[in-house]
């Protein structure tokens, strides 16, 4: 039987977040230290563990049939590699930076500056989709040191809490595109790898779907039920069981996450008491 090959990072957060939600998936990986290959035992996909600068190519030569990889480095190397899913995590995002004491006004003031990245075909397409030319120093890590070596005018790096770029002494200017980690396929994978592959997204659907959302348990006076479930904005219809004390029921629903809070407020306003909130470990649609 064929098994789906899978490209991952072979170190750091991102190969940490994409082992756990394989995990999340049922996928269980036999995987010992230092390993640049694994099977899984129960699902039929082998995971290769590769540096992350390379997975785009063997995406490209159908090396791999899938990966787990950022959305800025696609948009760098990836030329038609077609994103699947979004995953949800490792967000961040490609910006410019220059030092703290430059004035700036606008991208217009790159122009004929130098600038260290590690992201090149990413800047260009950027700079010239402003009218802007710029010399461009290629870097591979430490880009944030270039401006105080005399190196480079500015930066463009990827930037997450922005802390790098305050302790080097540099500020963000302009942002060229937001990332996160994305599920990527190979346009060489097989029909019979792709069916494979329609398994594996309808697992992760169910357990992205599951950490968007709440499951929440309320009791309620009957005479108050229509205004509560007025408030909840549930997949469909709220659950609605009777408690055993007369005049009360208990509301089952599910809500998203990034609208818990205020939803709760308006609960508790209509009528809601002993509110209670569970994570969901899968959620099937």
């Amino acid at each position: 039987m064929a098994k789906i090959r899978i490209a991952i990072q072979k170190s750091g957060r991102l190969n940490e977040d994409s082992l756990k939600i394989l995990k999340e998936c049922g996928i269980s990986i036999n995987n010992g230290k230092d390993q640049l290959k694994a099977t899984a035992r129960n699902f039929p996909l082998e995971v290769f563990y590769l540096r992350n600068s390379d997975i785009p190519q063997y995406l490209q030569d159908g090396v791999v049939d899938i990966a787990i990889i950022g959305e800025n480095l696609l948009y760098e190397k990836g030329g038609n590699i077609r994103i699947v899913e979004k995953l949800g995590f490792s967000k961040c995002r490609v910006s410019l930076a220059v030092p703290k004491s430059v004035k700036y006004s606008s991208v217009k003031d790159f122009q004929g500056k130098q600038v260290a990245t590690s992201y090149p075909n990413t800047v260009k397409k950027y700079f010239d989709s402003q009218g802007v030319e710029a010399e461009l120093h290629v870097i591979n890590g430490s880009v944030e040191i270039a401006p105080n070596i005399g190196l480079a005018d500015a930066i463009c790096d990827i930037v997450s809490s922005g802390s790098t770029l305050f302790k080097n002494n540099l500020k963000e200017v302009e942002v060229l595109l937001t990332s996160e980690a994305v599920l990527a396929v190979s346009p060489k994978i097989t029909d019979e790898r792709a069916a494979i592959l329609d398994r594996l997204v309808f697992r992760l659907q169910s357990v992205l779907q599951a950490r968007q959302n709440r499951y929440v348990l309320m009791n309620v006076p009957n005479a108050k039920l229509d205004e509560v479930i007025t408030v909840l904005p549930g997949m469909r219809s709220p659950t609605v069981l009777p408690l055993a004390e007369e005049g009360w029921s208990s509301v089952h629903t599910v809500i998203n996450k990034d609208k818990f809070w205020e939803v709760i407020d308006e609960l508790k306003l209509a009528g809601a008491e002993g509110i209670l909130v569970c994570p969901i470990e899968k959620m099937v649609l």
